[in-house]
């Protein structure tokens, strides 16, 4: 599947700043999470379809024999500092050979837990295993570190999660309600479709900017669109990918599994102008 999807970062300045995904839009109609081994196992082949939800990914800091942990302490919030982990195996030894998959060997999603802050970013690796990226997180609270990746010898990338607490005045958010568009910069995302639990629903996300659909979008990390979405209450975290097409807008077609009932908090990463940019979105599954 040479469409492929990736998700987005919320604003940059030193390196990488999350900007929140604060009142960027919602989404009527569910997304969900899916597949406990990364976001192929959530989209299955990375192109408009998914397996069973079986298990959601993302949810330990510990699966498939390979350990998520923490290389530093993260910066308070505000402060510029510096994002550090490792991934060890069944031995406790930093990994050091990683596949490519999407263009790059590791995807970091970086999300707080109240679901208002969103970035996907590409840590660098140093020669001991440390993945480390500079980030500034601007608000307290704890943080939901996401590491996707292909370990070497693996035909399936694995997800793991681990929370990081920020330091600071944390004032949680209330997640914003469903709605069907979503507005970033001068751009509306408009959804069609619906999703509902325990079976795939496609979902077709169309790209306006200033009224005018928007037909020359630009690939990123090999796709025209990227989407995630994490379910409420526990970031049960999902990958997938658009349906395959030499089509560069304004329509970008996903084929979803939600795998429970509940709330999702849906992210949409497009590039145009050679800016990527992220539209956010609640749903609710039934």
């Amino acid at each position: 599947m040479n469409v492929a999807a990736k998700l987005g970062a919320f604003g940059l300045a030193l390196g990488v700043v999350f900007a929140g995904a604060y009142g960027v839009g919602a989404l009527a109609g569910p997304a969900a999470e899916r597949g406990p081994e990364s976001h192929e196992a959530a989209g299955a082949d990375h192109g408009g379809g998914s397996e069973a939800a079986s298990a959601p990914g993302g949810l330990a800091v510990s699966a498939d024999g390979y350990t998520l942990r923490l290389a530093g302490a993260a910066p308070a919030a505000g402060t510029p500092g510096e994002l550090s982990f490792q991934v060890l195996d069944g031995h406790g030894t930093a990994v050091t050979r990683f596949q490519t998959n999407h263009e790059k060997q590791l995807h970091l999603i970086v999300v707080r837990r109240d679901l208002t802050g969103f970035a996907h970013l590409h840590p660098v690796m140093s020669p001991d295993g440390t993945w480390r990226i500079p980030a500034t997180l601007p608000a307290a609270g704890d943080w939901r570190l996401f590491a996707d990746f292909l370990p070497e010898g693996r035909d399936r990338p694995v997800i793991l999660g681990l929370d990081v607490p920020v330091r600071g005045d944390y004032r949680p958010r209330p997640l914003p309600a469903p709605a069907t568009t979503a507005t970033v910069d001068g751009y509306t995302v408009t959804v069609d479709g619906h999703l509902a639990a325990g079976r795939t629903s496609r979902l077709t996300l169309s790209v306006a900017r200033h009224g005018v659909p928007v037909t020359d979008l630009q690939p990123y990390l090999g796709a025209y669109g990227h989407l995630v979405a994490l379910r409420v209450g526990d970031l049960a975290y999902l990958h997938v990918h658009p349906q395959e097409t030499e089509k560069a807008g304004p329509e970008i077609t996903f084929d979803v599994e939600v795998p429970t009932a509940g709330g999702y908090r849906l992210f949409l990463d497009f590039q145009h102008g050679g800016m990527v940019r992220t539209a956010s979105f609640t749903s609710e599954a039934s």
